[in-house]
């Protein structure tokens, strides 16, 4: 059974740092690309970061210049080091990841973490 488990969440000031984690464990042959999203209650999730395998990164222009994504050699674990955090980016943060099980082994699948909560507020 594939989990993802993000952490790092918290209470920040505005201007304030925070780095999120999250680690995939579990049966899996293969992880491809991950990403982190956020949701705000009553809005969509949105994109914040992603990385791929090979180390490529995008980013929304929300965060651009602020945030960083980046990832373990061992490619199960990415990070996203957040700087100059701002009240807009108070939300719940979610980890997604695309992965090769055994029980599917051509197959890419979606899974996601439970999130992580940011709140930006003197």
């Amino acid at each position: 059974q594939v989990q993802l488990v993000e952490s790092g969440g918290g209470l920040v000031q505005p201007g304030g740092s925070l780095t999120l984690s999250c680690k995939v464990s579990g049966g899996y042959l293969r992880i491809g690309d991950m990403g982190w999203y956020r949701q705000v209650p009553g809005n969509q999730r949105e994109l914040v970061a992603q990385i791929t395998d090979s180390d490529d990164t995008d980013y929304s222009d929300s965060v651009k210049g602020r945030f960083t994504i980046s990832r373990m050699n061992a490619k199960d674990t990415i990070f996203l080091r957040m700087n100059n955090l701002e009240p807009e980016d108070r939300a719940v943060y979610h980890c997604r990841a695309m992965v090769i099980t055994p029980r599917a082994p051509g197959l890419w699948r979606e899974y996601w973490g439970q999130g992580t909560q940011v709140t930006v507020s003197s």
